[in-house]
This record gives structure tokens, C-alpha cells and sequence, in this order.
């Protein structure tokens, strides 16, 4: 055989073999309970409770009620004391969990040591580090982010530093007992190259590159650690798009994501953030860096967002 047609042959074969293990996979993921089946006291049994970081609202919250509902007593920390209050009365009013509520601004430095006395000698066997803010609502150029000093502080603190803190205050505890769950909140459009939102994802790109150095470092401790990529999930950060085949609510893709706990370090947390991350990865990157991407980019967000 000619070495150009050996190439085109091991070529053909390699590109049978991505399209084979991207098929196998979306088949498995299809059936989360036959391919990556929980046993029922699973998540009870890495401990008696759960801590959820920005979990007065949106995804923390879903996190906690669906936790709280199989069983753990959470601990939800966000930076409104209002909201945490109100959440923490449903969560308590719709399961028997007990609630601890802690009010820290997770932009500032100055957080941990309370949270750290808060949380002292509790069993936590779950760890979701979901906090985390955007820049800029709408997609825009770095320049012309507003008070952007300010923002670089805030969203480094919030989506970075909170999540490696909160790893550094529960990590020790689950390591001496020899079990745990650590959730880090990522986001789709961390997979690719995200002009006007750059600062965001490479803030999400980190904790996907941080998730997988930590469960290399701790999985034989016992740690299982998972990145979680949604792509559109509606909350208040994402404008409370209305919920359609893409863009889940909260509680719908929580519920969804906990089924994959067992399917690697890393998930869309659904099928069809699966498929768009996929389709996404697929297109050329000087696409995704083009003028016109941007512009498009834009007025998609824009009229997601107020539609």
C-alpha cells in the first residue's frame, strides 16, 4: 500500500473510531441509571451534610433543595441575607433537612475564616462550588467593560479564588474520612475560545483544569470531583431566559446532572448540553474569533435576555 493511501486509511479509521466513542457515549447517556447507576443512600452516605456556595438562587439552590430532598442537611452561603433566609425557610418547610445559612460576599477577600468557624466539626460529604458572576450581562469587549478593574477583582475572586478557598477549607476533612464529592461549576462555553465573554470563560476554563488536577491528586483518597459545564440554564445571571430545548430551569438541570455523578471527571449534565458542546467544539475556531460571530453573539444574548 501507497503511504498516501495508508494515511487516508488510518485517517478514515481514526475519525470511525471519535465518531464510534461520541455515538457510544451519547447512548450511555441516555440511560444514566443502567450505564452510571447510584445506589440509593449514595450521596447520604459520604456525609450528613452539603455545602452549596451561591446557593440562595438559581443553580446553588436547586443544588441544595435537591440534596436536602435525598436526605443531607445543607449549608447554603451566598451574600444576600434576604434571599439566603427565604431559601433556607422553603428548603426547611419542604424536607426534613436542617438549613445553616451563612451571609459572605464571595467578591471580597476577607470571607473564609467565618465561614471556615461556621462550618466547623460538621460531617460535609458534598462540596458544590457554584458561585460564580459574569462581568457583563450582555457580551461585550474587555474595554468596554464597566469599572473593569473593579470586575477583574470580582469575577477572579468569585469564580477562582471562592472555589480553590472552599476546597482548601473542606478538602481535609473528607480526605481523613476517606470520602467526599466535590461539585465545581463550570460552563460550556469554557470548552472554546468565547470573544466578549473572555475574562468569564477563561475564569470557567480554570475550574475545569483545577477539577481535573485535584481529582488526579485526591481520587485515591476516596474524593470523587466532577466538573459541571451546563450551557443555558435560566436564572438571574443568565436573565431568566424562558426554558426551552436548550436552556433548562435550575431544578431541571440539577436533577439531571446528579444522574452523571458516576460518568467522569467532567459533564454537561444533560443530553442536550452534550450534543450542543459537541456542535460547538466542532466549529472552526477563526469562526468563533470573526467579527460577525461576535455581533451574532450578541444579539442572541440580548434577545434571550429580554425576551
Amino acid at each position: 500500500m501507497a503511504l498516501d493511501q495508508l494515511v487516508f486509511a488510518l485517517l478514515g479509521a481514526y475519525v470511525l473510531l471519535f465518531c464510534g466513542v461520541r455515538l457510544a457515549h451519547l447512548l450511555m447517556m441516555l440511560s444514566p441509571r443502567v450505564w452510571y447507576p447510584l445506589p440509593e443512600n449514595f450521596l447520604t452516605s459520604m456525609g450528613k451534610w452539603a455545602v452549596i456556595t451561591g446557593g440562595s438562587d438559581g443553580i446553588g439552590k436547586a443544588y441544595a433543595q435537591e440534596l436536602a430532598r435525598c436526605g443531607l442537611n445543607v449549608v447554603i452561603i451566598s451574600r444576600s441575607k434576604e434571599k439566603l433566609d427565604r431559601a433556607a425557610r422553603e428548603i426547611e418547610l419542604n424536607t426534613k433537612a436542617k438549613v445553616i445559612a451563612i451571609a459572605a460576599d464571595f467578591t471580597e477577600d476577607d470571607i473564609y475564616r467565618g465561614i471556615k468557624e461556621n462550618i466547623e466539626g460538621l460531617d460535609i460529604g458534598i462540596l458544590v462550588n457554584n458561585v460564580g458572576i459574569l462581568p457583563t450581562q450582555i457580551p461585550c469587549r474587555l474595554l468596554e467593560t464597566a469599572n473593569l478593574e473593579k470586575k477583574m477583582n470580582q469575577v477572579i475572586n468569585c469564580n477562582i479564588k471562592a472555589m480553590v478557598k472552599m476546597c482548601h477549607i473542606i478538602l481535609p476533612g473528607m480526605v481523613e474520612r476517606g470520602r467526599g464529592i466535590i461539585l465545581n461549576v463550570s460552563s460550556g462555553i469554557a470548552k472554546v475560545p468565547c470573544p466578549t465573554y473572555a475574562l468569564y470563560a477563561a475564569t470557567k476554563a480554570f475550574v475545569e483544569r483545577f477539577s481535573q488536577g485535584l481529582l488526579a491528586e485526591y481520587k485515591s483518597s476516596g474524593i470523587l470531583i466532577q466538573t459541571v459545564c451546563p450551557f443555558g440554564v435560566s436564572t438571574a445571571m443568565t436573565g431568566h431566559q424562558k426554558p426551552d430545548m436548550i436552556t433548562f430551569t435550575a431544578e431541571g438541570f440539577v436533577r439531571n446532572s446528579l444522574m452523571y455523578l458516576k460518568a467522569g471527571e467532567q459533564t454537561y449534565g444533560s443530553v442536550r448540553h452534550a450534543i450542543l458542546g459537541w456542535v460547538v467544539q466542532a466549529i472552526p475556531t477563526w469562526v468563533l474569533r470573526s467579527e460577525a460571530f461576535h455581533r451574532h453573539f450578541q444579539e442572541y444574548v440580548k434577545t434571550r435576555v429580554n425576551s
